[in-house]
């Protein structure tokens, strides 16, 4: 699984280049042609077209000049062709947040190719307080260590 983990982090670490590149050609490359990506407001684009025009856009304007800090916290197989990773993220300009405000999840698959991609993405902006208060108020809600 060593290699599995070695290709996987390069699949997200070339997703973190080819964003600080602007590059929507480059990034969307790293999805498979029927990927789905959730960002997070809830949008939902469906295939790589649609994430590479969406994220042309965003890199042309909302986004310009915005790097990606990625943290990966968990690779799972299952199965020699499917990992999910977990881990946190966001987008920022002068320096790395200490405290990404997003979990992110991908779905990465093997393709007939050899080549890994994602499949998947979903990102959930962070709510700390509202987590903070949820967990007062309900302490069985507190997830235990990883």
């Amino acid at each position: 699984m060593a290699d599995h983990d070695a290709n996987i982090n390069a699949v997200i670490a070339s997703l973190v280049d080819a964003w600080g590149r602007h590059d929507a050609d480059a990034f969307g490359a790293l999805f498979t042609d029927d990927a789905t990506y959730i960002t997070f407001m809830g949008t939902c684009y469906r295939g790589r077209r649609a994430i590479v025009d969406s994220h042309r856009a965003l890199f042309d304007k909302p986004l310009k000049g915005t790097r990606l800090a990625c943290e990966i916290a968990d690779v799972r197989f299952f199965g020699p062709d499917t990992a999910i990773v977990t881990g946190r993220g966001d987008t920022f300009k002068r320096r790395p947040p200490a405290d990404p405000a997003k979990m992110q999840t991908y779905t990465l698959v093997r393709e007939a190719d050899g080549r890994w991609r994602i499949a998947a993405f979903h990102n959930t902006q962070r709510k700390p307080l509202l987590e903070a208060l949820t967990f007062r108020l309900a302490p069985g809600t507190r997830p235990g260590p990883a």
